[in-house]
Formats: C-alpha cells, structure tokens, sequence
C-alpha cells in the first residue's frame, strides 16, 4: 500500500522540518521545499496527494497558486499557513479553493487532523471563483484565537448562502459581521439592506419589514417597499432582533418557512429572495424561557451561529486595533500620534464595557485634544477616568460582582453551547486555559510596569517558565524589561 504524500512549500526551515517529522510519523511520506516554483513543479509532474503551502514565499504568493493548482489538478486538495492571519487572508485561500485555512503559529493536532480530514473527505464540486479579488481591505481586525475562529467561519460561508446569526455585545462589531459575510459572499452584487429592530416603533416594524399598499393604515397615502423588497437579491441584516415584537416574529417565522410574504393591506405573494443574517446582544435562550422570543423563530435564524468575543476577552488584539485607528483618523485629517508601551499597557488593563466601539472613539479623542505626538499613560489613565468615574480599572470582581470561580464557569458553559450549536470547537481545555492565563500574565506584567522579575514572584512562577509562557502566548512585552 501506497502512503500518501503531502508536498510542503515554506520558506521558513525550521517550519518544513516540524511539519516533515510530524506527518512522517503519522505515516506519510513528505517532499518539501523552500519555494513556490518547486513546488508548481511537483504539481505539474502529478506528484503529490496534498499539498500545504506559506502564502508569503519568496519567488510567489501561495495565494496564487491555488487557482493553478486547481485547474491542472482539481482533486488534489490544498492546505493553506499564513502568519498573516486577517480575515482577507482566509477569504481568498477559501474562494480560490484552498481546503483549509491555518493561521500561523499553528497546532500541530489540529494541523494533522486537517491533513486527515483532507485525504479522506470527497471534494465537493468547486465554487465559482469571485470576480478579481476582494479589495484588500480589513472590516475586521485582530489576530487573537477567538478572532481566527470567526475569520475561517466567514470565510467557509462565502461559499454558502446559509442564515447567520451574530450574537455580541454592544460595540463588538456585528455589523461588520454581516457585512464581510455579504460582500465576501454569493450575493455581493446584490444590495445589503439592514434594519435595527430596537430603532423602529413597534407598531411600524411590519410595515417596515414588508411593506405596506396605498389606504393600508392611517397615514399610508402611497405604496412602500419593504425591507424584503429592497434587499431582493442580496442580503438583509435584522439588528437586535431580540427586541423584535411577537407578531412581527410570527410574520418572519411564516416568511423563512414559505419563502415568501404579503405586505400589509396585500393580497398578492411575494417572493423573499434575500439571504437573512440576524444579530443581537441578548441571550436569547433566556428570552425563549422568558417567552419574549419565540423558540421556532430562534432555530429558524440560528443556523450558523457566531460569537463576537468582547475586546476585554481579547486584549492581545488591542494594540493593532489601536494603532489600526490611529492610522484611520490621521487618514481622515487629524494629526498623526503614536502611544508609548506604557500608554498600550494601560489599555490592556482597562475592561472596555465599550468594547471596539469605546476604543474607536478614544483614538479619536486622543488625535484631536491632545498637541504631543507620543501618548504618554498618564494620558490614557486621564481620559479612561473622565469617561469611567474612575482612574482605574478594577479588578473584574468589582465590576461585576462575581467570583471568578462563576465567571470561568459562564463561559465554559458558553463554550459548550457553541459546540453544541455547530460553532467548530477544538482543544476547549487548552483555549480556556489561554484565555485565562494570558490576562492573568498580561495584567501581572502591568502592574509591575513590565519587571518579569517582579512578575514571576508575584505569580509564584520560575522566571524561566514565565518568559516561556510569554512567548508561547505572543505576549507583548516592553523592551528593556527583565
């Protein structure tokens, strides 16, 4: 019997002799090489059953290559690494046909268990190709893991037209969301068409949502499209669809079983060409036990559910989200400023009940009111006060007034119940592992003004071991330190 052979196109050495060790010792045989030439080389001469290939090599763009490797060899299967781990970077290894996105530093379980799933799953029939590339630009940014999650699950729905529903708190960035899904996705030439239920009066929501004839209520003097009608073809994005009435549900529910609905004062069918993303902050599990939302409705709409992780579950995204709004607001005509590794430290302390949003407007704030080009953490500490009450961030427990024991307990039960929605949960017991020892680190590192010393007395740990953890995490550190 034959073993299978994965050709591995890398630049970086020490990667290729990982990857040659591990599947060798899985039982296949492995060919790898520096260079994207070899590599289409190889392609071209039928060797190879799979292939894992870096995006960044010297001579091409992996990225590229896919599209040659699948119109020579549409069944051989294509891995995709990046350190560029964004969410264009997932959106064009999925459309150009890639099997399989992993972002860089990867696991080398869960990169094994692609390469087995890979070599054992039928390939579907390929998705057509988009027009040109999507414009390389980021509606979303953060490479924390929790971001990962949400960029492979965009990019594998780009290919689908499948009901999505956002849930996350305020600020996190839902919209955003939707949109990437919709201008990522099949229906992108179609017009994206969102409504906020929270902002409409109860007793106009039908009428907004469907429309309404001429003589149908007091006031209706000409016909109106509803939001169905004006997002024919594309996609229509319910915001806070929790605060959504109980027959405005009903009248939904009856649409995405039938396919189709009547404005109001109408008689005459019509169809809903539209693809349905949903979104809300509450939980609407509670809703349904409260009666408020209807249980139907809400497995109507959560097909696919996604998580937004607030900003304080994902610190690490932090300093490239502030910087990435630095640069916006100087694009836009304010002066350019740059923060000091004090001042990005104090940030990660904060607990941001605004999340992404509270951020967003802080840069602002910071590139108009203040003249020095550094932002210094006395700055930061000032205008976190002025908008908080307080000049520091307390401890979780004083904000929420619960013991961390119930607070790790919430969210493995929130980790659990993605599983169960059909989120792609892996490793739980690592991810929660991380995500409670990188702000326990992080925070530590703070408040001793970076001292790794000092850190690892406080921590009780060996001052090896914590440099160790530091580097496993991606942690930033400030230069000089320890």
């Amino acid at each position: 019997m034959t073993l299978p052979t994965v050709l591995v196109a890398d630049d970086d050495r020490s990667i290729r002799t990982v990857l040659t060790q591990a599947l060798g010792r899985s039982g296949y045989q492995v060919r790898t090489t520096a260079n994207a030439a070899t590599l289409w080389r190889w392609v071209e001469e039928g060797e190879g059953d799979l292939v894992i290939t870096d995006v960044v090599m010297p001579d091409e763009n992996g990225l590229d290559l896919i599209p040659r490797i699948k119109r020579l060899r549409p069944d051989l299967r294509v891995v995709v690494m990046s350190a560029q781990s964004t969410l264009m970077t997932a959106v064009k290894a999925t459309q150009r046909g890639a099997f399989e996105y992993l972002p860089k530093p990867f696991d080398l379980k869960e990169l094994l268990s692609v390469v087995g799933r890979a070599l054992a799953t039928p390939l579907p029939a390929a998705a057509p190709a988009a027009p040109g590339d999507p414009e390389e630009r980021l509606p979303l940014i953060g490479r924390s893991m929790a971001m990962q999650d949400i960029y492979r699950i965009i990019a594998r729905l780009t290919t689908a037209d499948l009901t999505v529903m956002v849930n996350g708190e305020s600020g996190t960035g839902k919209e955003l969301v939707a949109r990437a899904l919709h201008d990522y996705g099949r229906r992108r030439a179609g017009p994206f068409v969102a409504i906020n239920m929270a902002a409409i009066p109860r007793e106009l929501i039908e009428s907004e949502l469907f429309g309404h004839e001429r003589g149908a209520f007091t006031g209706a003097t000409n016909r109106n499209q509803g939001r169905f009608e004006q997002a024919s073809g594309g996609t229509l994005f319910l915001d806070e669809i929790g605060d959504m009435p109980p027959e405005a549900q009903t009248r939904l529910l009856r649409v995405l079983q039938e396919g189709e609905f009547t404005t109001v004062g109408g008689r005459a069918p019509v169809k809903a060409n539209v693809r349905i993303i949903a979104a809300t902050h509450r939980d609407l599990r509670q809703s349904i036990r409260s009666g408020t939302f209807r249980e139907d409705l809400f497995y109507r709409l959560n097909v696919v559910p996604i998580r937004l992780p607030p900003l304080r579950e994902r610190i690490e995204d932090i300093p490239i989200l502030a910087r990435h709004f630095l640069d916006k607001v100087q694009q836009s005509g304010l002066p350019s400023k740059t923060l000091s590794e004090e001042a990005m430290q104090r940030l990660q302390t904060h607990r941001w009940p605004g999340n992404v949003r509270e951020l967003e407007n802080l840069m602002r704030r910071l590139a108009a009111l203040y003249p020095q080009e550094t932002i210094s953490a006395e700055v930061i500490s000032t205008e976190l006060a002025e908008n908080t009450g307080s000049g520091e961030a307390p401890p979780p427990s004083h904000v929420e007034q619960e013991p961390l024991a119930q607070a790790v307990e919430r969210h493995i039960r929130q980790f659990l119940a993605a599983s169960r929605d059909g989120m792609p949960m892996r490793d739980i017991y690592d991810r929660v592992i991380a995500e409670v020892e990188r702000p326990l680190i992080q925070m530590t590192l703070a408040s001793t003004k970076g001292n790794q010393i000092k850190a690892a007395a406080m921590l009780g740990l060996n001052r090896n071991t914590l440099r160790k953890k530091i580097r496993d995490l991606e942690i930033p550190v400030v230069r000089g330190i320890g």
